[in-house]
């Protein structure tokens, strides 16, 4: 009984499968509501490889951004413009970043790759 539920499933499926699919038509859209954008570079300029983003909580427009070999960033304008603030430091390396769960003042780096061991400062804003 299960064999002939099978076959009569398949049977009443096939011709669904085997029907020709509908062409695909591309949508069309106006040009000229595009036509003056144009390419800008956002976040930091030597940004590289993006290792580790922090926030403050209750300040969406305050961001932290750590790279690989590009030093840590600081944006107050939800990420429009960024600066430095790591550029002291021995190591312009950083592999991660948290705000200090005390002190929203206070932002944990990680950095490495720039030292033979792997360091912790501490920056204080």
């Amino acid at each position: 009984m299960t064999l002939r539920r099978a076959l009569a499933a398949l049977l009443l499926v096939f011709p669904i499968l085997a029907a020709p699919a509908p062409p695909l038509v591309a949508q069309s859209y106006d040009a000229t509501l595009i036509g003056e954008m144009t390419w800008r570079p956002i976040g930091p300029l030597r940004g590289g490889r993006t290792k580790a983003v922090a926030g403050i909580p209750g300040q969406p427009d305050t961001l932290f951004i750590g790279v690989c070999n590009g030093g840590m960033w600081k944006s107050t304008d939800y990420g429009r413009i960024w600066t430095p603030i790591f550029d002291e430091q021995p190591s312009g390396s950083v592999g991660s970043v948290a705000v200090a769960p005390g002190n929203r003042n206070v932002i944990d780096v990680g950095s490495g790759e720039g030292l033979q061991r792997r360091a912790r400062r501490r920056w204080q804003s």
